[in-house]
């Protein structure tokens, strides 16, 4: 018996989380997706975050997240959702720097005036602690955030996406905004060159903030 318990399936284990997490997130979104779509979306959002995970523990909680985040992206983006303030992407390769300081960065300047996600075109398991730690140093916690990959749904609720080193990773939807930001990668680098890339998002996403907040002249 033993042996046939471990030859099961590793998702096995969190099934029962996850299929609670699927009929939560299925009654806030009665209406808008069926049962059935939202335990896709769950099981998808956890399958996809087990790749690259190396610890298991909250892998759950941490998909649970990721799937009523990407629901909502769907939502907005086939206008059952409507979008409050402007939405903002920023994606780079690993979802462990730049996209992820960036974000938070957006996010601290605009004080809910923008809503902000991130994504990588090819995430890693952690956030890199050298960015956290630089993030730390101007009182921004990342210690809730983690490296996600890129999905077609939250690129499609974008109204502005930024890439970061990701090449073509984005799929391009039309009557959207499209930048490409030009600065180093902070793996493998020092506190010190992390802190220069830190400031110059810095005043990238404050200009950014500007435009997107400025009413336009009629």
């Amino acid at each position: 018996m033993m042996n046939e318990h471990r030859a099961q399936p590793d998702l096995l284990a969190p099934q029962a989380v996850l299929s609670r997490t699927a009929q939560d997130l299925a009654a806030k979104y009665i209406g808008v997706f069926s049962p059935q779509t939202v335990e896709r979306y769950v099981f998808e959002s956890y399958t996809a975050l087990r790749r690259t995970a190396k610890i298991h523990t909250h892998l759950t909680s941490l998909a649970a997240r990721f799937a009523a985040d990407r629901l909502t992206a769907l939502a907005q983006s086939s206008g059952a959702l409507a979008k409050d303030v402007p939405e903002v992407l920023f994606v780079c390769v690993h979802n462990a720097g730049r996209s992820q300081m960036a974000a938070a960065l957006l996010d601290h300047h605009a004080r809910g005036r923008v809503h902000v996600r991130s994504a990588g075109s090819a995430p890693v398991h952690e956030i890199n602690p050298a960015v956290t730690a630089a993030m730390a140093e101007i009182g921004i916690d990342l210690a809730d955030e983690f490296p996600k990959p890129l999905t077609d749904d939250v690129v499609a609720a974008a109204d502005c996406v930024v890439s970061m080193g990701c090449g073509d990773a984005c799929v391009v939807y039309p009557g959207k905004r499209y930048l490409d930001w030009a600065l180093d990668d902070p793996d493998g680098q020092p506190l010190e060159v992390v802190r220069a890339i830190r400031d110059d998002l810095d005043a990238r996403v404050i200009a950014l903030l500007t435009e997107l907040t400025t009413p336009v002249a009629v």
